[in-house]
């Protein structure tokens, strides 16, 4: 028996150190020479996956786990920043850029595959493959970045949880329309998706303070595995409503206060900068390398247009906000980033057989939209500048605040 269990054992701690060493590796490196780790990681990923370069057949469902888990931490800890209030003031300003997101960035995905010559199924999922930004992604991004207190931060924050609560109606709907299930038991899944989203919304605005005395606590012990077993049971009970567990994670961290939010951010730390890592690496693990070359210029040439029209959304709502033009463009390449629900559309075409180039057409898309994210990001600020004093050399000075 101990034999046996040895056996088990020392195969997924060697899976778990070769992981975690590489991703150290990596981390060192984007520190040195100033970047984001993110393309790294991803990058990593797809080197090290059964197709890849140097293949380590790592277990699915150990970095899955991971990964899923990394997900929820980053949103998690991004809802600790803001309180309520804020949120409830970004829905409120935000639902005609929020409309405006879905509208621009789902055009691209269906004239693409209309021009592919695809069913209209694989279509309206290619639709969604280019509209929802990964929330995993731009947390993180704003997290190295050192963002998290811009102002324009709250206006992406609204337009991320304006598009995950929109993927509770569209993930169900998307299922549906796979399966070729009635019209009325999409509506009846959509709308209970829908309901138990706002629940967890007022929830959430209303019942942090009773929450949060009960959470603090003088162990740092006791307050973690408070603050962590609510994180993962709320988050699988989105899910198990057909809401983004992601969703869920982020409503825990916006409903707590002080003083327990900043313990928590504390202790969570380093789980948070550990799972979002394997988050990252997984992502790249689970794209198919030789799949992609076939389909690099299609995807080129939709990242092209579909990262446009998002830089562009981004842009306006910050300016409609009032914001400066640096936090406007900030914000638009910021969003710029897709990722772990525009696999999973993808994910439901393929199970349903519905085009065989959804896949990696969408895979090839994800990794250049999110590679590209973080480059986007930091080239923001120093593009905006450059433009300015080549039309003035004075411009910076004259508009003061109003850049930022």
């Amino acid at each position: 028996m101990l034999a046996a269990t040895g056996a088990q054992l020392a195969p997924f701690l060697l899976e778990l150190g070769a992981l975690v060493a590489a991703m150290a590796v990596l981390a060192r490196v984007a520190s040195a020479i100033g970047l984001s780790p993110i393309p790294l990681y991803l990058l990593a990923g797809l080197a090290l996956g059964d197709d890849g370069l140097v293949p380590l057949g790592f277990s699915e469902g150990f970095v899955s786990a991971g990964a899923d888990l990394g997900v929820l931490l980053l949103l998690f800890a991004l809802g600790l920043e803001f309180s309520g209030d804020d949120l409830r003031e970004s829905l409120r300003r935000g639902r005609r850029a929020g409309i405006l997101d879905l509208v621009a960035n789902a055009l691209p995905g269906l004239a693409a595959g209309a021009l592919l010559g695809w069913s209209l199924q694989a279509c309206l999922l290619l639709a969604g493959v280019t509209y929802v930004s990964s929330s995993g992604i731009v947390a993180k991004l704003l997290e190295d970045l050192d963002r998290i207190g811009n102002r324009e931060t709250p206006v992406v924050l609204g337009l991320l949880v304006f598009e995950d609560l929109a993927m509770a109606a569209l993930l169900p709907l998307a299922a549906i329309l796979v399966a070729g299930q009635t019209l009325g038991a999409a509506l009846v899944t959509i709308a209970v998706a829908l309901l138990v989203a706002a629940g967890a919304v007022l929830a959430a605005l209303h019942l942090g303070g009773p929450l949060s005395r009960r959470l603090a606590h003088t162990s740092d012990e006791a307050v973690l595995l408070s603050v962590l077993g609510l994180v993962l049971l709320v988050g699988g009970l989105a899910e198990q409503a057909q809401v983004s567990a992601a969703v869920g994670a982020f409503l825990v961290g916006l409903a707590l206060s002080e003083p327990v939010a900043d313990h928590a951010r504390e202790l969570m730390r380093p789980l948070r900068d550990l799972f979002a890592a394997t988050f990252f690496v997984f992502f790249g693990l689970q794209i198919d390398a030789g799949a992609l070359p076939p389909m690099a210029l299609a995807a080129l040439a939709l990242w092209l247009v579909s990262g446009a029209t998002k830089i562009a959304t981004g842009w306006w709502a910050a300016r409609a906000a009032g914001i400066g033009v640096r936090g406007a463009a900030r914000a638009g390449t910021a969003l710029v980033a897709r990722g772990e629900f525009s696999i999973l559309l993808a994910n439901l075409g393929v199970a349903a057989a519905i085009e065989p180039q959804l896949a990696p057409l969408a895979a090839a898309y994800v990794l250049l939209c999110a590679i590209s994210a973080p480059l986007l990001a930091r080239a923001a600020e120093p593009a905006v500048d450059a433009l300015l004093a080549r039309g003035d050399p004075s411009a910076r000075t004259a508009l003061g605040p109003r850049l930022r």
